[in-house]
C-alpha cells in the first residue's frame, strides 16, 4: 500500500513537473512573440504605455490589422507551438515505453532531456528579457522606489482675468515631429506646406526645440500632456486598490485633475473634438468628455455621415483631406454661433495620415523615394489648406490657433527614417502659435516639453494664469519661472519627477477625487 502511493505521488510529482515546463514554455514564446511585436510595431515603450492602451483597444479603427495580430500572435500561436511540442513528447514517450515492452534496448534519455529542459530555459529567459527590455521594466521598478511625487509640485490652474478670451484652435498633428524640416537628412521638407501658411513675418510664433516629455511618446500621453499637463499613468502602477483602467466600462479618465477643457468650459466654452480614427481607441473619447467636449466625433460618426470609403484607410480612419474638409465646416458653424452667441468656443483636430504603416491615399501625389515623405507634405498640405481657410474668412482676428505634434515621429522596426533619426542629437516637436494682436516678433520661451503646452495654450486664448502655471507647466509666454514649479528643477531631477509613479497623486486623479489636495 505504501509502496502505491508513493508511485502515485511520484506520477503526480512528475506530471506537475511536465505541466509546468509546458506551462513556462507558453509563458517564454508569448513573452518574445510579444517582444518582436511591439520592437517591430512601436519599438520601445513603457510599463505604463502598455497597461493603458491594452485595457481600451479597437479592432475598427484603432490599428485593427496589428490587433488581429497581436491577438493571433500572442494568444494563439504560443499556444498551438506548446500544444504541438507537448503532444510532440506524449507521442515520443509512448513510442518509447512500446519499445521497452518489446524487449529492445533503448538509450539513456539524460541528454535528449538535458537538451530538452536547456531550450525550454532558453526560450523563457530570453522571452522574459526581450519583453522586460521592450516595455523598459527595470525603469518601472525603478520608478516604484523613487521619493518624487507630482502632487508636491502640481499647480491648480487658477484664472484671475477672462476679459480678453478668445476662440481657440488646436491641431494635433500625428507623429509631427520637427526634424523632417531637414530637407539635408530628408528627401524635400516635408513640413514646407504648413510652413509657408505659418510665417513668422505674418505674426505667427514657435516654441524653439519643443521637446517630448521625458517617458512620453504615443497619442493619448501628448493629448493628456499638453491638456492637463501631467505625465500619464495608470492608476495601477501607482499600487493602490484602483484599477488600470481605462477601458471600455470606464467613466472617468483622469478626472481627478483640472485639464484644458475644464477651464475652458467654466469660462463659457463650447468644446469639439474632431478625429479620423475610431475615438475610442484608447479612451481617447472617455478623456475627452470626463474633461467638457461636449462633442467628440470619429470613425463611427464619419461612416454615419456617409463619407465614401474610398476616404477611410481600412488600419485607422478618415483621410486628412476629409477631416480638413469637416472642420472648415465645423469652425465656420461654431464662428457663426460664436458671433451669435458672444460665447467662445475650442475645436481640436487630431491628423492621421502619417501614422505608419503608411498610406497612401489618391489625393496624394507621392514624389520622393520614401513614401512617408510625400505623405507627411500631403498631410501638412490639408492642414495648410483649413489655416489658410481660417485666415480668408477672417476668424484669425479673433481666433488663437495652436498647432503641434502630438510626439515623436516612431522608432519601431518597421518604420522608416532610422538611418536619420535614431542617433539625431535633438529630435524636436513642431509647433506653430498665432494670438490675435500679438508682436510678430513676440518671444516665447525654447526649450520646454510638452507639459508647458498646457498653460501657454490657456494663455494663447486669452485667460490670465496665475504666475503662468498650470499642472507642472509653466507657460512658454513667461520668461520668469515660479521658485516652487517642477520646471524650476535642475534637469536630472526633473526627469526624476516625470518618471516617478506618484502613488497619491494618481490614484486619486484616475478614482475621480481632486488630486491636488
Amino acid at each position: 500500500m505504501y509502496e502505491r502511493g508513493l508511485r502515485l505521488t511520484r506520477r503526480a510529482g512528475a506530471v506537475a513537473a511536465q505541466t509546468l515546463v509546458f506551462v513556462l514554455l507558453w509563458a517564454g514564446l508569448a513573452l518574445l512573440i510579444a517582444a518582436i511585436g511591439i520592437r517591430f510595431f512601436w519599438g520601445e515603450i513603457s510599463v505604463g504605455q502598455m497597461l493603458l492602451n491594452l485595457t481600451s483597444l479597437e479592432t475598427d479603427g484603432g490599428g485593427g490589422a496589428v490587433v488581429w495580430l497581436g491577438i493571433i500572435g500572442v494568444g494563439v500561436v504560443p499556444l498551438l507551438l506548446t500544444t504541438g511540442i507537448a503532444l510532440w513528447w506524449y507521442l515520443r514517450r509512448r513510442t518509447r515505453r512500446r519499445a521497452t515492452y518489446a524487449g529492445r534496448s533503448r538509450r539513456s534519455p539524460w541528454i535528449t532531456r538535458t537538451v530538452a529542459t536547456a531550450l525550454v530555459g532558453a526560450v523563457v529567459v530570453g522571452g522574459t528579457t526581450a519583453f522586460a527590455d521592450t516595455v523598459n521594466l527595470g525603469k518601472y521598478i525603478q520608478a516604484a522606489n523613487s521619493d518624487f511625487d507630482i502632487g508636491d509640485y502640481y499647480a491648480q490652474p487658477v484664472i484671475t482675468d477672462d476679459a480678453g478670451k478668445r476662440n481657440l484652435v488646436l491641431i494635433y498633428l500625428e507623429s509631427g515631429e520637427a526634424t523632417l524640416e531637414d530637407d539635408q537628412l530628408f528627401e524635400k521638407d516635408a513640413f514646407a506646406p504648413l510652413k509657408e501658411a505659418t510665417k513668422a513675418s505674418d505674426g505667427w510664433q514657435s516654441i524653439e526645440d519643443l521637446q517630448q516629455y521625458r517617458s512620453g511618446g504615443w497619442t493619448m500621453a501628448g493629448l493628456t500632456s499638453t491638456q492637463c499637463g501631467v505625465p500619464l499613468r495608470p492608476a495601477g502602477s501607482s499600487g493602490s486598490s484602483v484599477s488600470d483602467k481605462p477601458s471600455d466600462d470606464v467613466e472617468t479618465y483622469l478626472g481627478g485633475t483640472t485639464c484644458l477643457g475644464d477651464v475652458l468650459g467654466d469660462h463659457g466654452y463650447t468644446n469639439v473634438f474632431l478625429g479620423g480614427a475610431n475615438a475610442r481607441f484608447a479612451a481617447k473619447d472617455t478623456f475627452l468628455r470626463t474633461h467638457e467636449y461636449s462633442v467628440v466625433k470619429g470613425l463611427t460618426d464619419w461612416r454615419a455621415a456617409g463619407e465614401p470609403e474610398t476616404s477611410f484607410r481600412s488600419d485607422w480612419g478618415l483621410s486628412d483631406e476629409r477631416l480638413m474638409a469637416n472642420a472648415t465646416t465645423t469652425v465656420d458653424e461654431l464662428h457663426a454661433e460664436s458671433e451669435r452667441t458672444g460665447e467662445p468656443f475650442n475645436l481640436s483636430v487630431l491628423t492621421l495620415d502619417t501614422h505608419e504603416p503608411v498610406h497612401v491615399y489618391d489625393y496624394c501625389d507621392v514624389d520622393t523615394q520614401d513614401a512617408v515623405t510625400s505623405v507627411f507634405a500631403c498631410s501638412m498640405t490639408q492642414v495648410a489648406g483649413f489655416v489658410d481657410h481660417l485666415e480668408a474668412e477672417g476668424y484669425l482676428e479673433d481666433t488663437a490657433v495652436v498647432i503641434m505634434g502630438d510626439h515623436l515621429k516612431h522608432m519601431s522596426a518597421g518604420d522608416a527614417f532610422h538611418e536619420q533619426l535614431d542617433d539625431h542629437p535633438n529630435r524636436t516637436i513642431f509647433n506653430r502659435i498665432w494670438v490675435p494682436g500679438a508682436e510678430p516678433a513676440g518671444t516665447v520661451r525654447p526649450r520646454v516639453d510638452q507639459l508647458n503646452l498646457y498653460p501657454t495654450i490657456l494663455e494663447a486664448a486669452g485667460l490670465t494664469l496665475q504666475d503662468g502655471a498650470a499642472g507642472l507647466g509653466v507657460s512658454a509666454f513667461t520668461s520668469e519661472i515660479p521658485a516652487h514649479s517642477a520646471q524650476a528643477l535642475d534637469p536630472d531631477t526633473y526627469a526624476g519627477l516625470l518618471e516617478s509613479r506618484s502613488p497619491q497623486f494618481f490614484a486619486e486623479a484616475w478614482a475621480g477625487e481632486d488630486a491636488t489636495q
